[in-house]
């Protein structure tokens, strides 16, 4: 029984693409908290959502893995490198090396770490050319995790997130279905009965024709890959005045997620 989680990562674990009512984010890592609450005495369960946006694996090794091995939970999820990945001219092999000493230093205090992959990109227009360099990136998190005795989330054998309606309107976060999604399959790694598939099908979708789809493409490059790409080549990123949420109460969380179910 895991009475402690702490999540450290970057916008995936923050939690972008899934609003409260409130404009706070919940993303998978809350939904999977309250998931792990309901299964302790009311009271008995203790939360951190230390990830920030648009971290870097250092900076999160930096930022964030202090207060995490402090923490000492028994249940800590790494997911970092995604934005190093991105990055052109990164090397998957170094970022896996760096990668691999947080790993060793989480090990050493937390009852169990879950580490997890990338997705597979090859529906995102922006990102289907990085998809072996993201797909050489998972091969060696997993081959981390068999050395360590790290639990998996795979997301790029989550099929179902495939779907368009499991992305944000940006393409390069999940949705609030996508997210709920993964908080299932993170349910499942570790072994949880959990209250639906995270595989279930989607209902079908009206077919789209080209000038819908062209319309939608011209949007979203006007709206978010323009944007994306004036960050890079100003050094900024989205992260750079974004305070961690902390220690949240799965109560709170439980609130959020039902004004907005």
């Amino acid at each position: 029984m895991i009475g402690s989680y702490v999540a450290v990562g970057d916008s995936f674990t923050e939690g972008v693409g899934d609003p409260g009512p409130d404009g706070s984010l919940v993303g998978w890592a809350d939904r999977f908290a309250v998931l792990l609450a309901d299964r302790r005495p009311e009271g008995d369960f203790d939360y951190t959502n230390l990830a920030v946006r648009g971290k870097l694996l250092d900076q999160v090794v930096e930022d964030q893995l202090p207060q995490a091995l402090e923490l000492a939970s028994d249940l800590v999820s790494f997911c970092a490198g995604g934005n190093d990945i991105l990055r052109p001219g990164t090397d998957p092999d170094e970022v896996a090396e760096r990668f691999e000493q947080a790993v060793l230093r989480l090990t050493a205090v937390a009852g169990t770490v879950m580490v997890t992959t990338g997705f597979d990109t090859r529906g995102v227009p922006v990102l289907k050319r990085l998809r072996g360099k993201i797909a050489t990136y998972n091969g060696h998190v997993r081959a981390i995790a068999d050395r360590h005795g790290c639990p998996v989330l795979d997301l790029w054998s989550l099929k179902s997130i495939q779907d368009r309606r499991a992305w944000d309107g940006d393409r390069l976060h999940l949705s609030a279905d996508g997210h709920t999604r993964v908080a299932l399959r993170a349910g499942q790694v570790l072994g949880l009965e959990v209250p639906a598939d995270p595989e279930q099908p989607w209902p079908p979708l009206p077919p789209r024709g080209t000038l819908e789809v062209r319309r939608d493409d011209v949007h979203w490059a006007r709206e978010y890959l323009v944007p994306w790409i004036g960050r890079r080549l100003r050094g900024e990123s989205s992260g750079d005045h974004v305070t961690a949420k902390g220690t949240l109460s799965p109560d709170d969380i439980k609130t959020r997620i039902a004004s907005v179910a």
